[in-house]
C-alpha cells in the first residue's frame, strides 16, 4: 500500500489512456495552488499522463496551479511558474520535472524551503538527472560513459557569464583550453588534444547550443554564458550520435527556452579591477515575451570589456591585451503548429583583442617587447531553426542551423622574414558551416532508442599577406571544403531490471577538397580532392545498477575524422612555393570502466571514478614551423591512460565540499617522421595534457527570512606540466600552476549583490607558450594568467 507522501514524492499520475488528447492540442486544467507536489498529481490525472517528481525539496514549493484551456506543455510552464522547476518531456506523455533555473534570474523568488524537522530518517528519493547530450534524453543512473552535468544558477553565474568558456574550464577539469585570448582558443576534454593552433582540421571538442551544432574546425566562439540553464560534458569519443567532429567528447551550453507562462526580464553589470593592468567592465540583460499562450520570444544582449595588462614600451602603449565584446542571443518558440514546436534563433558575438596576450621570458614582468601592434578580431554568426512532434510514442527532431566565423590576426613579424625594416603577417579566415540532422527518439527512459540522419558542409577560406608598418601587399590563399553525409542508430535495452546495454552504429560518407586563391601557378602545386571515403564509428556500453544510488559501467567508444589537405611552405634559398600536401584519416578508440555513486542534487556524498585507455592512430594535428605558416598532417599514433575522481560532501544541508582530480600519461608512440622528441620517442608527450590536475572548492549559503540568502565560495585549481606540441620545435614546456578563486553573493529579494577575486594570489603561471608563431622557435614565449581581479557585480531581476 503506498501511503499519501510516498504518492505525492515519486509522484507518478495515470498513464495515458487510450483516445487522451493529443499533446498539442489545448485541454482544460482546473488545479488550484498549492504544493507543487498535489499540483503535478491533479494536472497529470486530468491530462492522463505520466508526470514525475522526485525531487522532496521542490515537491514542496508553492505551486500557483493553472486554470485555462492550453496544450499540456504551456500548462505545466504555467503551473511551474516560480518554483524554480522545469518540465522535461521524455515521451509524448511522460514529464520528468526537475530543477531548472533559479527563480532569482526570473520571476519573484518562490518561499524558501524549510528544512527537514529533527529526527527525520526518511530516506533522501534518488534524483533522476537526465542526459539530454546523449539525445535519448537517458537518465544519469544507465548512462554507459563518463558526463558532467551543472546546473548554472542564474544570479550566482552572470558574474563569470562574460568569461564564457574559461568560466566553465574553471569550473571542471575534464575541460582544458588553450589560452590565446578569447574567441582564440581550443577546447579539449581528458587529454584529447591534437595541437595547440587552429587549421582545417576539425575540432577534437565537439560544441553545441542545445541541439545546434557551433563548430566545425574554427576556435571556440566562446559564447557568453548570460541566462544558460545548464552545461553537459560527455567525454569521449561521441561519433555515434554526434560525428567526426566529436572525437575528444561534447560541450553542450543549454540555454533557457523561450516561456509562455509570464513576460518577465533580468539585468546584470559589474566592474572589475585588475592589478597591473586597467579596469574591465560588462553588463548583459534578458526579457521574456510572451506573444500568447503558444508562443514566446526571449532575448539576451551582453557587452563587455576585459581590460588589458600587458604594456608594450617600445610602442608607447599601456595595457595592450584589452578585449571589447558585445553580442545577443534571439529565440522565438511556437507551439501547436499543427503538431509541432518550433524554435527560431539568431546568435552574434563579437569580440576585439588590441593585442596578444603574451610575453617574452626575457622582458620585465608583463611586458613585451615589439614593433607593431598585433590585434585580433572574431565574428560569429549562427541562424538555426528546430522543430519537434511526437509521431506515435515517440518524436521527430529536425535541426538546421547556419553557423559563420569571420576571424582576422596580425602578428609581428619584424626580424624573422629577412628583411630589416617593420614586417607585419596578417590572416584572415573565413569558416562557414552548414548542418541538418533530422533523427526519430522514442523508447522511454529505460529503454531509449535513436536513428537519424545527418549531413556537414563546411567551407574554411585562408589567405595570407604580408606587409610594412602601413600597406598590405597582395595576399593568397587556400579554400578547404569538407562534405559529411551520416545515417546512425543507438538503443538501450534493460538486459535485467540492473543490467543495461547500449549500442549503437554511425556510417559516415566524407569528401575533401582543396583550390588556391590567388596563387600564382609557378608558386606550387595547388588544389585537389580525396574522392568520397565511407567509414563507421560506434558504441557498445553496459550500466549495472548495482544499488539505489551506485551504478557500475563499462563502455567502448570508436571515433575518426576525415582525411583532407594540408598545405606547407618550402624555399630553395631564393624561391618560395606552397605546396598541397594530403593528410590521411585518424582513428580513435577509447574504453572505459568506472562507478557512481550517490545522487547529483541533495546527497550527502557523491563520489565518482573513470580509468580510461586510449589508442589514437594517424593523429591529426594544424601545425606551425619555422616558415610559421600553418598547416595540417599526421603526427603519428598516440595513446593515453588515465583516471578521473570526482567526490562531493555535504556535512550540512548549508555547505558542499567537492574535490576533482584527474592523472593521465599520454605518449606519441610510433612517431611520424620529424615528430620524436630527442631521438627518444617513449617520452613524447600529446600537446597540452596535463600530466595531473585537480580543484577543490567549499561553498556555505544560509538563509534569512523568505527573501534574503547569502552563498560564499572559495575554489583553487592546480593545472599540472605539459608541452606546446610534439617534435624538437614545439616541445616547450608549459603549465605547472596553482590559481585560486573568492565569491560572495548577497541577495534580497529580486536584487543581488556579488563580489569576486579571481587568482587571489596572484599566481604568475605560464598558461600557454604561444602568443606569436614567428617567434615559437625562441622558445621565450609564455602566457601568464591575468592577475588578481576584483569585481563587484549587480543584478536585478523584473
Amino acid at each position: 500500500m503506498i501511503d499519501a507522501r510516498s504518492r505525492r514524492i515519486h509522484l507518478a499520475a495515470a498513464l495515458l489512456a487510450a483516445g487522451a488528447p493529443a499533446p498539442g492540442k489545448a485541454e482544460t486544467f482546473r488545479v488550484p495552488a498549492g504544493p507543487l507536489e498535489d499540483v503535478m498529481a491533479a494536472l497529470g490525472q486530468q491530462a492522463g499522463a505520466t508526470v514525475i517528481l522526485a525531487d522532496r525539496d521542490l515537491a514542496r514549493v508553492r505551486s500557483p496551479g493553472v486554470d485555462a484551456s492550453l496544450p499540456l506543455p504551456a500548462a505545466l510552464r504555467r503551473a511551474l511558474r516560480g518554483t524554480g522547476g522545469e518540465a522535461v518531456f521524455i515521451a509524448p506523455r511522460t514529464v520528468r520535472i526537475t530543477k531548472g533555473r533559479m527563480p532569482e534570474a526570473a520571476k519573484p523568488p518562490a518561499s524558501p524551503v524549510a528544512p527537514e524537522p529533527a529526527g527525520n530518517d526518511d530516506p533522501e528519493p534518488p534524483q533522476d538527472i537526465l542526459v539530454t547530450a546523449s539525445k535519448q534524453g537517458m537518465s544519469l543512473g544507465t548512462y554507459p560513459g563518463s558526463v558532467k552535468v551543472v546546473r548554472i544558477d542564474g544570479g550566482w553565474f552572470s558574474s563569470q557569464a562574460a568569461d564564457g568558456s574559461s568560466a566553465i574550464t574553471r569550473m571542471t577539469p575534464l575541460l582544458g583550453s588553450t589560452n590565446l585570448g578569447n574567441g582564440r582558443n581550443k577546447l579539449f576534454i581528458r587529454g584529447i588534444a591534437d595541437s595547440s593552433f587552429s587549421g582545417p582540421t576539425q575540432a577534437t571538442t565537439g560544441e553545441y547550443l542545445g541541439d545546434v551544432r557551433l563548430t566545425y574546425n574554427g576556435p571556440d566562439p566562446d559564447l557568453n554564458l548570460y541566462d544558460m540553464q545548464k552545461f553537459e560534458v560527455l567525454v569521449g569519443p561521441q561519433g555515434t550520435l554526434y560525428g567526426p567532429s566529436a572525437l575528444g567528447g561534447i560541450l553542450r551550453l543549454v540555454p533557457n527556452a523561450p516561456d509562455m507562462a509570464d513576460l518577465y526580464g533580468s539585468a546584470s553589470m559589474g566592474i572589475g579591477a585588475t592589478r597591473h593592468g586597467a579596469a574591465s567592465t560588462d553588463a548583459a540583460g534578458m526579457i521574456n515575451v510572451p506573444l500568447n499562450d503558444h508562443a514566446a520570444v526571449r532575448w539576451v544582449v551582453f557587452a563587455g570589456r576585459a581590460g588589458g595588462y600587458i604594456d608594450a614600451p617600445t610602442q608607447g602603449r599601456n595595457n595592450i591585451n584589452d578585449t571589447a565584446s558585445y553580442g545577443q542571443r534571439l529565440t522565438a518558440r511556437f507551439e501547436n503548429v499543427g503538431a509541432w514546436t518550433i524554435e527560431v534563433g539568431n546568435v552574434f558575438q563579437n569580440f576585439k583583442s588590441g593585442d596578444g596576450q603574451y610575453v617574452l621570458r626575457q622582458d620585465p614582468p608583463f611586458t613585451r617587447s615589439g614593433s607593431v601592434p598585433q590585434p585580433f578580431r572574431n565574428n560569429y554568426r549562427l541562424l538555426f531553426v528546430t522543430a519537434r512532434r511526437p509521431v506515435g510514442n515517440a518524436e521527430l527532431t529536425t535541426v538546421t542551423s547556419l553557423a559563420r566565423q569571420d576571424l582576422s590576426t596580425v602578428f609581428d613579424a619584424t626580424g624573422y622574414v629577412g628583411a630589416p625594416a617593420v614586417t607585419r603577417l596578417g590572416e584572415e579566415q573565413q569558416v562557414t558551416l552548414i548542418s541538418h540532422e533530422t533523427r526519430l527518439a522514442g523508447g522511454g527512459s529505460r529503454s531509449p532508442w535513436i536513428a537519424g540522419l545527418a549531413m556537414t558542409r563546411s567551407a574554411n577560406r585562408r589567405s595570407l599577406a604580408i606587409g610594412g608598418a602601413d600597406s598590405w601587399d597582395r595576399s593568397a590563399g587556400l579554400q578547404d571544403d569538407q562534405f559529411e553525409g551520416a545515417i546512425f542508430a543507438q538503443a538501450s535495452y534493460p538486459l535485467l531490471p540492473s543490467l543495461t546495454v547500449t549500442a549503437g552504429s554511425r556510417l559516415t560518407i566524407a569528401r575533401s577538397s582543396r583550390r588556391g586563391i590567388n596563387v600564382e601557378p609557378e608558386a606550387g602545386e595547388i588544389g585537389g580532392s580525396t574522392g568520397t571515403t565511407q567509414r563507421f564509428s560506434g558504441t557498445l556500453g553496459l550500466v549495472w545498477e548495482a544499488g539505489p544510488a551506485l551504478s557500475i559501467f563499462a563502455d567502448y567508444r570508436h571515433g575518426y575524422r576525415p582525411g583532407g589537405f594540408g598545405f606547407t611552405l618550402q624555399s630553395n634559398g631564393t624561391d618560395d612555393a606552397v605546396l598541397t600536401k594530403r593528410y590521411l584519416p585518424d582513428d580513435l578508440r577509447m574504453f572505459e570502466l568506472g562507478f557512481r555513486w550517490g545522487q547529483y542534487d541533495g546527497s550527502p556524498l557523491r563520489l565518482e571514478a573513470t580509468l580510461f585507455s586510449v589508442d589514437w592512430h594517424n593523429i591529426q594535428a594544424d601545425l606551425v614551423g619555422p616558415y610559421a605558416i600553418p598547416y595540417t598532417t599526421n603526427i603519428g599514433r598516440g595513446l593515453v591512460h588515465g583516471l578521473d575522481v570526482e567526490l562531493a560532501v555535504r556535512p550540512v544541508s548549508s555547505i558542499t565540499l567537492s574535490a576533482s582530480a584527474f592523472l593521465n600519461r599520454s605518449r606519441l608512440r610510433e612517431p611520424a617522421g620529424g615528430f620524436a622528441t630527442n631521438g627518444i620517442d617513449a617520452q613524447a608527450s600529446l600537446p597540452n595534457v596535463p600530466s595531473r590536475g585537480g580543484r577543490i572548492s567549499a561553498s556555505w549559503e544560509t538563509t534569512w527570512g523568505s527573501r534574503t540568502g547569502l552563498r560564499l565560495e572559495a575554489a583553487f585549481r592546480y593545472v599540472g606540466p605539459s608541452r606546446l606540441g610534439v617534435g624538437s620545435y614545439l616541445d616547450i614546456p608549459q603549465g605547472d600552476y596553482l590559481a585560486g578563486d573568492l565569491a560572495a553573493r548577497l541577495d534580497h529579494d529580486r536584487l543581488g549583490l556579488s563580489l569576486t577575486i579571481a587568482n587571489v594570489t596572484d599566481s604568475h603561471g605560464n598558461t600557454f607558450s604561444y602568443g606569436n608563431p614567428f617567434g615559437v622557435g625562441q622558445r621565450d614565449q609564455i602566457t601568464p594568467l591575468r592577475p588578481r581581479t576584483i569585481r563587484i557585480g549587480m543584478t536585478r531581476a523584473f
